[in-house]
């Protein structure tokens, strides 16, 4: 029977879909496994801001309610800014989870006055070694700023392959698949992400019968404001833009798209068609770009396509750098020279026996490396070294 208890604070969780939703899900089901776990999260139920703003009193209620909690989790730096307060009203240890960008956000104002606060916390688990490398390069304790890799869902590698799927997304998505090699990504429309640089950079040095099909949210019409937003913070501020949580390629993808006869967006598209979309894919591939102050903390979506028994082209940069293992999982590749992503597509897609092989072998080194158990493990193992005596200031 477990005793000890513990509180979990998290802003990213299901029903919202995300890498973060899905770690902070996953990490929360595992630790019930070895804690009394105490949650308090938003799941897109009522007002965000609201939800903040309610905040402080959800947490003395629950700390107030239960005294026997000996650690607070907070799993990112949002959390970790929106309760700074906490630090004091209690010396329980609280420890916070950061993904990237919740270190690294080119805003003089978080950087010189907030950041410097994040420090006060008990420790920190960064998701990457990339990411615990930006910490401690903003001054946080080598010995308290951990790395614990985020898993994937290994049971994504045992449903069944749809073989009929070339046929549904033609029915489906009105893209016709047949006898076209296909390669996939997913995600946001932000300027990290690279898309619209592929599509304008990339595919035109493909062979005619490679396809790209792409799935995420995207207007194919932005509204009047949408467009004038846009406008106003490209000039002012990239940061801006992520503060806002914009789409920040959605108007050159929509531009580039109206382009190329071989990128085909799918828009949302169902979890099912989704599972099934990363089997179909030849090479899934993640062509991020350098964008100051918005790197990737991880690239759990690499891993998906992994346990769905696709190969993986990667931009060797930031924290895709530990999603993707060079030969292991898929290949890093030199980010923004199109050159050299064009020769490597081919040269996958002439061999499709070796391309089989290694996609093969990724899997099995996907699945014996990345599971949710190992991640929440190493948690489990941080968390026991600050487990002690501790109460709440009344």
């Amino acid at each position: 029977m477990h005793e000890t208890e513990i509180l979990c604070i998290t802003h990213k969780h299901p029903p919202s879909v995300g890498g973060m939703e899905k770690q902070s899900y996953e990490l929360i089901q595992g630790l019930q496994r070895y804690y009394i776990t105490h949650v308090i999260a938003y799941r897109n139920d009522s007002n965000k801001v609201l939800w903040f703003l309610k905040l402080p009193f959800k947490i003395m209620k629950t700390l107030k309610k239960n005294p026997g909690i000996k650690l607070i989790h907070l799993n990112d730096g949002s959390m970790g800014v929106a309760c700074l307060w906490l630090l004091k009203r209690t010396t329980i240890p609280i420890i916070v989870t950061f993904h990237g960008l919740d270190l690294t956000l080119s805003l003089s104002l978080f950087q010189h006055k907030i950041l410097p606060k994040l420090k006060q916390y008990a420790g920190a688990i960064c998701v990457s070694e990339y990411t615990r490398s930006e910490a401690l390069k903003r001054g946080f304790a080598h010995d308290t700023t951990y790395t614990v890799r985020n898993g994937v869902d290994l049971s994504l590698g045992k449903i069944p392959v749809n073989t009929g799927m070339v046929q549904m997304v033609k029915e489906k998505y009105a893209v016709d698949l047949t006898h076209k090699r296909i390669l996939f990504t997913m995600g946001r429309p932000v300027k990290r992400k690279g898309f619209s640089w592929f599509i304008k950079n990339v595919m035109p040095l493909l062979d005619k019968d490679i396809v790209l099909l792409m799935a995420g949210p995207l207007r194919n019409h932005p509204n009047k404001m949408q467009r004038i937003t846009q406008r106003i913070t490209d000039k002012i501020s990239p940061t801006l833009q992520m503060i806002l949580g914009l789409n920040s390629d959605a108007v050159q993808i929509v531009k580039e798209l109206s382009n190329s006869e071989n990128v085909h967006h799918l828009g949302r598209v169902p979890f099912a068609d989704l599972v099934q979309l990363l089997s179909l894919a030849d090479l899934f591939i993640m062509p991020n770009i350098e964008i100051e102050g918005d790197e990737e903390g991880f690239g759990l979506v690499a891993l998906e396509a992994n346990m769905r028994g696709t190969f993986v082209l990667a931009s060797g940069i930031e924290g895709i750098t530990e999603s993707v293992i060079h030969g292991q999982n898929g290949f890093h590749l030199p980010s923004g020279n199109a050159t050299a992503w064009a020769d490597k597509i081919h040269e996958l897609l002439s061999d499709k026996n070796k391309l089989s092989i290694l996609s093969s072998q990724a899997k099995d080194f996907v699945g014996k490396n990345y599971s949710w158990d190992r991640m929440v493990e190493a948690y489990r193992d941080i968390f026991d070294r600050y487990i002690g005596n501790a109460h709440v200031n009344n």
